[in-house]
Parts: structure tokens; C-alpha cells; sequence
């Protein structure tokens, strides 16, 4: 059980929320929502014991077994990857350590008691399957078998945080706490994780942004605005019904307590002289003292506004791929891709984990160089980027957000510079920011400014939507239905793509797919759809089983 009391967190003047009080059990999964800068991840650092609140208090069990899902991958760059798993389960990890050390040691001396007490830890926590247990979070997590016994520095970025998370999960907490485990993670991933989580018996307590995440793992939601922190029975479509419904019926009690003021006020002002009336007139006074009208605090809920100009129309040709194929080492991803874009296109480009969508974009932006083929641009073409890491765009100088952008429109006026970072939610405070102390979501909306600024007419987007939150994902899907340029977009979230797509190019291992249509229209031919997990899992596990028959053939054939 975890019970929070009279919660409170301010910044100075600045009140994130205020007296939150809910409790939290066993088999129960609690989704935080609300803007960004709400307070999701403060809260979940506060229920964590790793951050102070302003007054209030948190409260569980004394021999609970917390989990926070770190992102120091550093401190594991040379340890085994099974290894920083099992690490996890710091109470399991440390008894095995040591007893290996009583076992290594027996020549010389063996503390028969100590060793006992050891072995009974390793006993109670399961610990002789927690390698095995491990792996397979390593592997549900995309972290290929092989990979397992090298070092964590191995892997790139992404996959070491998959390999936090998955230290995370092997602990085996009493109350996980997760802030954002979908971001790194692929859709077959994200499936096995929801499966995971679905099946816990403690308290899971996650910030997420993914709608479908949350409404597949929530069985409440704890929404954060108009400063205060409320708990909602369900999951995330269940919440946001409920919200509306709450907000109503409090919109409509003090409409009520309005309409009662009024009248009661003019009563008074029309019958106080008068003697025969005076002492009702007086009645109504004293049940105005009585009256309180509840202040209904703003929401919090911001929606940017994402609107991007484009300089010219193009030529009818935007883009030409011919016959590209590109490799990594031994990694075939592309093979023989070629591909016309044309002006007004908007074109999502599908295909499972792996095959090569964000590789294509780089070739289209001569960000790579195809190992075979060319891409070329058509007449009139000016190209914005938005890349997958975004890091590549913004850079590494220490400079403020205002000049960053600043530096893209120099004959601009601040005015018109400090207009475009509004718009984008950045605030008078905000613009001085170092671009290197953004958040993710803070830097999806600072390049989408760049953009705006430069006035593309061809928009090239590798998964826009990622650091967004719901709010930010709902306004950039108008936002670009309003773009009078050209989108070629790499998407997995299923709603931003049937919201957005006039044209889908599916990548295979055989070639592309070109469809002429909606993602909806597109399903209705295909085969497979690559956006949603329980069809694409359903996929991999019979192109497995097929491989398996394969090989099992090629054996009896050669026997």
C-alpha cells in the first residue's frame, strides 16, 4: 500500500499541486498525466523518496522494495550486461555476491552461519532462476541472446536504457515507479512490456505519454491540473470521459451557486426599504454569508500551435530514390528502393523494426551516403528536417533558446523570434534556457520553431511525435494538416499516421509497397499492420516458426 497525504509541491511563487491525498494497492497500475511542466515527473520523484515535498506526506510499508527506472547507463559502461539486470534486485544481487565470495574463499576460511543466511536470501527471492529471469527480460526487450554476456557498452543508447529498464523490472519491486519506459522501445517492445506490467502483483506507478500504452496498463490514472492531482478510476479513455463529466458537473454546481447569488442580490436591492419585506430581505442576507463559490483554478493542459509557412510550391517532382541500397556491416537494410515523391504527397513510410525507415530519411537529407543508388531533389525544393535524435539538430553549444533560434533568421525581428518560440509554448522565462537543459519534448517544440522559421516546402519527420505529450501530438497533427508543403513522415503512432496520411509507403525485405490512400484504405489490402503490436508480434512469431520449419527441412533433407 502506498497512501499520499495532503500533498503539496510549489517553486517559489509557482504551485505545481496542492493537499493531493489518494492510496494506492497491490495489483494496481496508476498512470500519471497531465502537460508537460505539470508536475508528472516531480510527483513520481516524491512518491519515490528522491525529492522533498513542500508539505504532506508519503507513506508505505518500512520493508517495501521500491524500483525507479534510472537512465545512468554510465556507471555499467564495463559491467555484463546479465549482470546490470540482476544488479536490480539490489538485496538478491549482494547476498549472491557474497556468498561466491565465502564459496571462493573456503580454502582458507568458510563462515558456516553467514553462509547459511546467505543461501536462505538466495532461497527466499528465487534467486538460483533470477539469470534466467533476466534474459528474458533482456530478450522481451529486444536485447538479442548473444549479447548477454558482453559488456553493456556494447550496446548503443537506446538498447542501454531498454537495459535499465529491464534492471528495473528484475528487481522484482513491491512499488515500480517507471517515467517514460516506452521511449526507446519498438512496437513488439512496447507489447511485451504492457504484457509484463499487466501481470504484476505490486504497485506500478508510470508518466507516459502514449495513449495506447496507457490504456492498455492503467487501471487508474492520477491526472495532474488546475493544480491539483485527482484519481481516477480506469484506464486512460476512461479518464479522460470521466474528466470532462467532473468538470461539467463542477461548472454547473457553481453556475447554480451564481444564479442563486444573483438572485438573492436582487431581492435585497429591490425589497430592503420596504418594511413588509425587510426581514426576508435580511433572511437572504444572512444566506448569501452562507454561499461559497469554489474558484476553479485554470487548466494546465497547453496546446502549442504549430504552423509552419512554406517559402514557395515546388516542382511537380519533389523527391527521386532510385535503386538504393545501403548495408551495416553484415545488416542489409535497404535493397533496390526506388521511390517518386510528388508535391502534396503526404507520406508516411511503414515497415517493421529495423528494415530501414529512418535510414531512408537520412539518404533523402544526404545526412548518408547509399552504398548503391542516388536520391535527388526535384526543382524548387527546400527541404526542414526533424531527426530521431534531436541532438543532431540542436547540437552541443551552450547558447540560450532565444539565440539559438535566432541564429536561423537573423534579419528577423526579436519580436518575431520571441512570437514563434510563443507559439511553441516557450514562455519569457523559457527563452533563456540553455538548449543543452531541455527536456525531450522541450526540444521536439524548439526544432518544429526552426521549421517555421525556415519556411520549408518539403517537411521530412522521423518519429515527430515522440516526446510530445497528448496535447502536443493532438496540435502538430492540425498543425501539418494545415502545411500547404509536402510530409514524408516515419511514424508508429497509428493514430498521428490515419490522421496525417495521404499516401503509404510500406518497406519489406522484398522491396517497398506504394499505396495510394489512408492508412485505413492501405489495411484493407495489407497483410500486416505494422502499427499495431499484436499483429506485428503475431507476425515475427510465424515468419519464426517458418524459419524453424525451414531449417528443421534443410536438416532431414541432408540426413
Amino acid at each position: 500500500m502506498l497512501t499520499v497525504t495532503n500533498l503539496t509541491k510549489t517553486f517559489g511563487p509557482q504551485s505545481l499541486f496542492e493537499d493531493a491525498s489518494f492510496q494506492f494497492n497491490s495489483g494496481q497500475r496508476i498512470g500519471l498525466v497531465g502537460a508537460n511542466g505539470s508536475g508528472k515527473s516531480t510527483l513520481l520523484q516524491i512518491m519515490a523518496g528522491r525529492e522533498e515535498p513542500t508539505s504532506g506526506q508519503v507513506a508505505m510499508p518500512r520493508k517495501a522494495r521500491l524500483g525507479f527506472l534510472d537512465q545512468d547507463h554510465y556507471k555499467y559502461e564495463n559491467t555484463r550486461i546479465l549482470d546490470v539486470v540482476m544488479m536490480g534486485h539490489k538485496v538478491l544481487w549482494e547476498a549472491m555476491q557474497e556468498r561466491e565470495e565465502i564459496l571462493a574463499n573456503a580454502h582458507e576460511t568458510f563462515d558456516t552461519d553467514r553462509y547459511a543466511e546467505l543461501e536462505d536470501i538466495v532461497i527466499r527471492y528465487d534467486g538460483y532462476s533470477l539469470e534466467a529471469r533476466a534474459g528474458e527480460i533482456l530478450a522481451g526487450l529486444s536485447i538479442p541472446t548473444f549479447q548477454h554476456e558482453e559488456p553493456l557498452s556494447v550496446l548503443s543508447g537506446g538498447f542501454k536504457l531498454r537495459a535499465l529498464l529491464a534492471q528495473t523490472l528484475a528487481a522484482d519491486p513491491d512499488v515500480l515507479f517507471l517515467d517514460e519506459p516506452t521511449n526507446h522501445l519498438d512496437i513488439i517492445s512496447i507489447k511485451w512490456l504492457e504484457d509484463f506490467l499487466q501481470n504484476s502483483k505490486g504497485i506500478v506507478v508510470v508518466v507516459s505519454h502514449d495513449r495506447r500504452f496507457l490504456d492498455a496498463v492503467c487501471t487508474h490514472i492520477v491526472d495532474l491540473d488546475y493544480q491539483k492531482a485527482l484519481l481516477y478510476p480506469g484506464n486512460y479513455s476512461q479518464f479522460e470521459e470521466a474528466k470532462v463529466a467532473h468538470r461539467l458537473r463542477k461548472e454547473t454546481e457553481i453556475g447554480k451557486q451564481e444564479k442563486e447569488i444573483a438572485d438573492n442580490e436582487a431581492f435585497i436591492r429591490r425589497f430592503k426599504a420596504k418594511a413588509s419585506k425587510a426581514r426576508q430581505a435580511q433572511s437572504r442576507v444572512k444566506r448569501l454569508e452562507k454561499i461559497t463559490v469554489e474558484k476553479l483554478a485554470p487548466s494546465s493542459r497547453r496546446y502549442p500551435t504549430f504552423k509552419i509557412p512554406s517559402i514557395r510550391p515546388p516542382g511537380k517532382k519533389v523527391v527521386t530514390v532510385e535503386n538504393v541500397t545501403k548495408a551495416f556491416d553484415d545488416n542489409l537494410v535497404l535493397c533496390d528502393v526506388s521511390l517518386t515523391v510528388n508535391r502534396g504527397d503526404r507520406l508516411a513510410i511503414i515497415g517493421p523494426n529495423g528494415i530501414g525507415k529512418s535510414t531512408l530519411l537520412k539518404i533523402i537529407m544526404d545526412q548518408l551516403e547509399p552504398d548503391e543508388g542516388s536520391s535527388e531533389w526535384g526543382h524548387e525544393t527546400y527541404p526542414g528536417y526533424f531527426a530521431q535524435d534531436h541532438h543532431e539538430l540542436l547540437g552541443d553549444r551552450d547558447v540560450t533558446v532565444h539565440n539559438w533560434l535566432w541564429d536561423f533568421c537573423p534579419m528577423e525581428s526579436i519580436g518575431y523570434v520571441r512570437g514563434n518560440l510563443a507559439m511553441v509554448l516557450f514562455g519569457a522565462d523559457d527563452v533563456e534556457k540553455s538548449i543543452t537543459n531541455l527536456s525531450g519534448g522541450e526540444a521536439a517544440r524548439l526544432i518544429f520553431a526552426r521549421l517555421a522559421v525556415l519556411k520549408p516546402n518539403v517537411l521530412i519527420l522521423d518519429e515527430p511525435t515522440n516526446h510530445l505529450d497528448i496535447e502536443g501530438v493532438q496540435a502538430l497533427s492540425e498543425g501539418l494538416k494545415n502545411y500547404d508543403g509536402t510530409i514524408i513522415f516515419v511514424s508508429h503512432d497509428r493514430w498521428f499516421v490515419s490522421e496525417l496520411a495521404t499516401r503509404i509507403v510500406e518497406i519489406t525485405h522484398d522491396g517497398i509497397e506504394d499505396y495510394r490512400g489512408s492508412y485505413e484504405e492501405f489495411l484493407r489490402r495489407a497483410t500486416v499492420d505494422h502499427l499495431d503490436a499484436e499483429a506485428v508480434l503475431e507476425q515475427a512469431k510465424a515468419q519464426k516458426r517458418a524459419a524453424k520449419k525451414k531449417k528443421s527441412n534443410k536438416y532431414d533433407a541432408g540426413s
